[in-house]
């Protein structure tokens, strides 16, 4: 069965640096895309930045310039490093990896806080 882990988050200053991992283990699972999600208290779910097969990318406005998405193939491991965060990026971050057969698979959320 395939499952998502995520890890990394935790609380930082403002300006700091985090890097959130993603990783997929078990079954069989062939990489299409990945999307790192974050939902803010009382707000609803957003997308951050997404990588496509080969090696396209798009982030949110909110965070161009200062995040990054990146993949490594072996262990279909896919990161968001994040750089100058901000308050207004604090949220639970998901991470979806979608396979090739287009079917969506999902962490648990990792924390990420961010204070001023």
């Amino acid at each position: 069965q395939v499952q998502v882990v995520e890890s990394g988050g935790g609380l930082v200053l403002a300006g700091g640096s985090l890097r959130l991992s993603c990783e997929v283990s078990g079954g069989t699972f062939n990489f299409w895309s990945a999307s790192w999600y974050r939902q803010a208290p009382g707000k609803e779910r957003e997308l951050v930045a997404s990588i496509q097969l080969p090696r396209f990318t798009k982030y949110a406005d909110s965070v161009k310039g200062r995040f990054t998405i990146s993949r490594v193939s072996a262990g279909n491991t896919v990161y968001l490093q994040m750089n100058g965060l901000k308050p207004d990026d604090t949220g639970v971050y998901y991470c979806n990896q979608r396979d090739t057969n287009w079917i969506d698979y999902w962490g648990q959320g990792t924390q990420v806080t961010v204070s001023s």
